[in-house]
């Protein structure tokens, strides 16, 4: 009896000593790592870490080495004894950053390294350090990303000489581009919560094949928090909550968000809300841009007020709701069920770049404002796993259902009309996009799907004295439809680790249609209904070449297009000062074709150096040109003779830049990193090679990082050159009223460049605080083409509290 307690005893003992819970955590921000492989030498025994990076490691014996291998960390090598009773293992991420994984290329999951276009990445890690105000402030930080705003409430980006309408925006895999995209800067991209967003990925250059229409300077994929399962019968709870301030807008913001997690499913709710007061500029820079005066609408009629303080931008302030929903389900390890809903809300706010015109020497306009933005989103996505299909090894159905809404209101000094305009689109899609892997070497995707837009306008004059209300014509055409239908396809081969080929060609078929009879009684079009057909073929192919440990190169070509939607054939709208938009039905797709050619070399993961030069042509560009309406050149549209303009399949456009990014790891705390980024292009107007309009100027950034863990301190500059009258588009030269004055009363782009500090302390596991003090000599300036002048020095606040 007691020989057989004493074998059990024993039995029990060697059980609990050989087995061992360990956890995975990152050496850099302390948090566990989930999908961590664990496995010994010859690969006979193998465990993955959880979502909480925890794994059993009692299949090991205490004598082997046991390898701890993650596509963003470094390989670890350990011994049951070398990990020792804390029951941690901390990896290192990969500095290069070549490991990461990236999702937009293809739709699922692949190697950065493998990818011949180049594509930005930015995790929830670094949102958080830079500490955003909206997701464009967010792609600003990137560095390689460029941002004008004609207001606070705005941030249009413009990437490789394109903008708007020739940039795509997805969110989770969905197509945020709609049928009323303009050419003209939007802000849609300030409809996502920074504080949602998990990671960020940027391609720079073409993404027809994958996207379709509109991905021709790049694509901005944002994929939001996802829900963590517990994979066990007890609860997995997370939650944050942030609070935050910033002085130059008076900005005050709050958020939460919580996860709650169970075996087979979990639930990710967010919220956060900001109220913005009006933004201060610097205190030195050019007096163009201060805010002398300003209307104030009173009982009595409209008022010109002096600013008391001119480097405050009356009247600019606005308030931002965000709330989003989101469910997993997986039944099965291989069968996964995701549903995301999203809404945003602003206040009205005004459009600060046409507030500040004069008509002689009188302020032309009393209020101009957008009304609130609001967009909604469903979408449902479920991805199945296969390793018996002859079709699929992963396949992924989306499909999605979104609303958006939008509208403007203005009125000039001393009017009593008040001109709104209201639009809201629905926009349905569906996507079916598949993974095969047909060898050891080579990978297949494929996909089909399917986009309807519905386009809502009306147009009504308000009198504010009367108090009366009357129909006017519309923006858009009330009831347009745009759709998509397209096929894709793609092919990765890779013979070996060093060298990866990558080739994909998509079809796409767009139908617009618009009814004009509404409009009719205001324009006399000479066409009651149009109908516009067009089908694009698309195609790219590249390389990825590292022949050793230093050296990698990348080469890829494309072509892109970008079809027309209603805001091309069919808007109505003042485009500047004394000019009219009319429809026209008689357009074609404008088509991109374009190189680039990247190469990185890496000296041991101490200097890093990432070039890359880009090359495009834009044929049957898409342009607003001067235009006749039933044989007149001038019409009258809200009150003012004005010249009629139209979108034309009018340009051709040549646009070429160069991209050098370098990193240098002094020690593993501290680096040094710099980007900075050259663009230019001409296009054709009037058979007269002029600047291309979204040609950016030089811009650039450099950071130097300390990092301990604990605490992160951040000291970098922000810096931009010049455009000068000469390198304007006459497009900008015509919005002289935005721009600073040379020597010669000419408006140009004046060079600029902010000093800033950044830092982040995690107090405790529970408590982050993050501080930043941004331009800190107050310098006056706007980045190029923005109608309202940046933030003077800006002292940022924000504290974070986890459970």
């Amino acid at each position: 009896m007691k020989l057989s307690f004493s074998i059990f005893f024993f039995f029990i003992a060697s059980v609990y000593l050989n087995a061992q819970n360990i956890k995975v955590l990152s050496a850099s921000n302390k948090e566990p790592i989930y999908g961590v492989a664990i496995y010994n030498a010859d690969k006979s025994k193998s465990v993955v870490t959880n979502f909480r990076g925890e794994a059993e490691l009692d299949i090991f014996s205490d004598s082997e080495t046991i390898y701890f291998k993650h596509l963003s960390h470094l390989l670890k090598a350990l011994t049951k004894a070398e990990i020792g009773n804390s029951n941690r293992v901390y990896l290192l991420s990969n500095t290069q950053d070549l490991n990461e994984i990236v999702i937009s290329a293809s739709k699922f999951e692949q190697n950065k390294k493998d990818i011949p276009q180049k594509i930005v990445n930015i995790n929830s890690k670094g949102i958080e350090f830079t500490n955003p105000q909206t997701s464009a402030d967010l792609l600003e930080n990137s560095g390689q990303v460029y941002i004008q705003k004609s207001q606070l409430g705005g941030g249009s980006p413009m990437i490789r000489g394109f903008s708007t309408n020739r940039l795509l925006i997805t969110v989770d895999g969905v197509r945020m581009n709609n049928a009323i995209f303009r050419g003209g800067n939007l802000q849609n991209v300030i409809s996502i919560d920074p504080f949602s967003i998990q990671n960020t990925e940027v391609t720079l250059g073409s993404g027809s094949v994958i996207y379709g229409s509109d991905a021709i300077g790049g694509v901005m994929s944002f994929y939001t928090q996802k829900p963590k399962l517990s994979y066990t019968d007890s609860l997995l709870f997370k939650s944050n909550a942030i609070v935050r301030y910033a002085t130059a807008s008076d900005e005050k913001t709050g958020h939460f968000d919580f996860n709650l997690g169970y075996k087979k499913w979990a639930f990710v709710t967010s919220a956060s809300y900001t109220d913005f007061g009006d933004l201060r500029m610097g205190s030195h820079g050019p007096d163009e841009y201060l805010r002398p005066e300003f209307v104030l609408a009173t009982n009595t009629g409209d008022v010109v007020i002096q600013n008391s303080n001119p480097l405050v931008q009356k009247v600019t302030g606005y308030n931002q709701l965000n709330l989003m929903q989101k469910a997993h389900f997986e039944p099965y390890e291989d069968l996964s069920f995701d549903l995301g809903l999203f809404y945003t809300a602003t206040s009205n706010f005004s459009r600060y770049d046409r507030l500040i015109r004069y008509r002689g020497n009188t302020l032309r306009s009393a209020e101009w404002n957008y009304g609130p933005q609001k967009w909604f989103m469903s979408n449902l996505q479920v991805t199945k796993l296969s390793s018996g299909s002859n079709l699929y090894d992963k396949i992924k159905a989306t499909v999605s259902y979104q609303n958006f809404q939008e509208s403007r209101m203005d009125r000039d000094y001393q009017s009593s009309i008040r001109n709104i305009r209201e639009e809201a689109v629905d926009a349905y899609s569906f996507s079916l996009d598949l993974d095969k892997t047909l060898s050891v070497k080579t990978d297949f995707f494929y996909g089909v799907e399917y986009i309807y837009n519905k386009v809502k306008s009306s147009g009504t004059e308000e009198n504010i004295q009367s108090n009366t209300v009357t129909s006017t014509v519309s923006r858009y055409p009330n009831g347009a439809s745009w759709q998509s239908i397209a096929a894709y396809t793609s092919i990765k081969y890779k013979p070996n680790t060093k060298f990866v080929f990558q080739s994909g060609v998509r079809f796409n078929h767009i139908i617009s249609n618009a009814d004009f009879t509404e409009n009719n009684q205001y324009l006399n079009l000479p066409f009651e209904v149009s109908k516009n057909k067009s089908s694009a073929f698309t195609g790219t192919a590249g390389i990825s070449w590292s022949p050793n440990n230093t050296v990698q190169w990348k080469l890829n070509a494309s072509s892109a297009f970008r079809a027309p939607n209603i805001d091309d054939i069919g808007k109505v709208f003042d485009s500047e000062p004394g000019s009219v938009v009319v429809p026209n039905e008689f357009l074609r797709p404008e088509y991109a074709y374009g190189g680039e050619l990247g190469l990185k070399l890496n000296f041991d993961d101490k200097v890093i150096f990432d070039l890359n030069t880009y090359y495009t042509y834009l044929d049957n560009a898409l342009v607003r040109r001067d235009f006749t309406l039933n044989g007149e050149s001038e019409i009258i549209y809200d009150g003012e003779l004005s010249n009629v303009q139209a979108i034309q399949n009018a340009s051709k456009a040549w646009i070429y830049g160069f991209e050098l990014g370098a990193r240098i790891n002094f020690t593993d705390k501290l680096k040094l990193t710099s980007q900075y980024n050259i663009v230019g292009g001409t296009e054709v107007e009037d058979n007269i090679e002029v600047p291309v309009r979204h040609a950016a100027p030089s811009f650039g950034n450099t950071h130097l990082v300390w990092d301990s863990g604990d605490v992160k301190l951040d000291v970098f500059a922000n810096y931009n050159g010049e455009l000068s009258f000469y390198q304007l588009a006459p497009s900008e030269i015509e919005k002289d009223y935005i721009y600073a004055l040379d020597v010669n009363g000419n408006p140009y782009s004046p060079s600029w460049y902010t000093l800033n500090f950044r830092t982040q302390y995690q107090i405790n596991k529970s408590t982050t605080i993050t501080a930043s003090l941004e331009n800190i000599t107050d310098q006056r300036y706007k980045t190029y083409s923005s109608g309202i002048a940046a933030a003077g020095r800006n002292f940022i606040l924000s504290l974070k509290y986890s459970l």
